[in-house]
């Protein structure tokens, strides 16, 4: 079994695993992204919908990761492996809209906010009495980045001529370029800029989100909010370290011209166990604890207007930039904001600067 197609199976596994357990850790007011009552949490619409989900998804993505590896062993071709992972994340995301269709559509129907006093709470000492950004997780990133600054600038006189920029599967470099300030330092501007992106979004989580505090218990989910804003941006800084860390040994791998099989592993491997501890740490905490409080008698509005497909979240009067996702992990962008379209062509720069100085090679 190659590398590559060890790696493939191991990003789909994960993915799939993440799939199947994301309805048991989502709040219980927001099933495939609908906003639904308390009190309708546990409707038969929604456990039936959850079951079809699973099925769907369990049946469909073994089913598209067989047919992905049959290919590659038919072909060879390496560029099946990631095709067969957009594939599954496409199945996935396609059950999850059928559930939602049919569990929005039951909401309707059945008129489930009729009589109920719907209301929004606010955590005001977000404003007064912030939680404290956690600057000393950033260190790891900024250290191993620094490092590889300072390693390129002291090889660089004894680098070799000829520059392997892209690496096969099987670890033989299949793209060669001159040796240039651009070219052996191309990854480190692509690591910087990657650093500076997620450091930023760490930080948004702390100053530019808004809370999805529950008026039924507003006390005990706006403490547990800080707990896994600040878990958030831990886990985001952590990524961003390891991501660092892969960048810096494929540096390594062309600054010396090293041929090696387990050249992929070095830049994907501590990038996807740092995805998966992540993963697990937030799945464990993304549901809010029942502490007791005193239920309000309230229940949240009913914003659906405001979430496309229970997916995307643009709402123009929502000063916020990051909302918490409705489905899945973390956060997502108001897409309403105007910051959120500076974001995304952030994250679009970065990916030409990758494309204009590691492959015109």
């Amino acid at each position: 079994m190659t590398v590559a197609l060890a790696l493939s199976c191991g990003l789909s596994a994960l993915m799939l695993v993440l799939a199947l357990v994301l309805p048991s850790i989502t709040s219980p007011t927001v099933p495939f992204g609908v906003r639904v009552p308390a009190q309708r949490a546990d409707d038969p619409t929604v456990a039936r919908q959850i079951r079809l989900y699973r099925w769907r998804v369990g049946v469909s993505g073994i089913a598209a990761a067989g047919v992905g590896v049959v290919l590659y062993r038919v072909t060879g071709q390496t560029l099946l492996l990631p095709l067969s992972v957009l594939v599954l994340l496409g199945v996935w995301y396609g059950c999850f809209l059928l559930a939602n269709h049919e569990i929005r559509a039951a909401k309707v129907a059945g008129s489930w906010y009729e009589g109920l006093r719907q209301g929004i709470a606010v955590d005001t000492e977000l404003r007064t009495d912030p939680p404290r950004f956690p600057w000393l997780w950033l260190a790891p990133a900024l250290i191993v980045t620094v490092a590889t600054v300072v390693i390129g600038v002291i090889s660089y006189p004894s680098m070799p001529e000829m520059l392997a920029v892209h690496y096969g599967a099987n670890g033989v470099p299949n793209r060669l370029a001159a040796k240039s300030v651009a070219t052996a330092f191309s990854l480190v501007f692509v690591q910087i800029g990657v650093t500076a992106l997620l450091v930023g979004i760490a930080a948004a989580i702390f100053f530019r989100s808004r809370p999805d505090i529950d008026p039924a218990h507003p006390v005990s989910s706006a403490r547990w909010h800080r707990q896994y804003m600040s878990l958030g941006a831990k886990a985001l800084l952590g990524l961003v370290a390891t991501i660092d860390v892969g960048m810096l040994g494929s540096s390594l791998l062309m600054w010396t011209g090293t041929v090696t099989s387990w050249a992929p592993l070095v830049v994907v491997l501590p990038i996807l166990a740092a995805v998966v501890v992540a993963v697990v740490i937030l799945a464990k905490n993304n549901r809010e604890r029942d502490d007791g409080e005193e239920d309000t008698g309230l229940t949240h509005r009913d914003d659906d207007k405001y979430w496309r497909g229970g997916l995307f979240y643009i709402n123009r009067q929502d000063h916020a930039l990051l909302v918490p996702r409705r489905f899945g992990l973390g956060w997502t962008l108001n897409f309403g904001n105007p910051s959120a379209a500076i974001l995304l062509a952030s994250a679009v720069a970065l990916i030409s600067l990758l494309i204009t100085l590691r492959f015109r090679g």
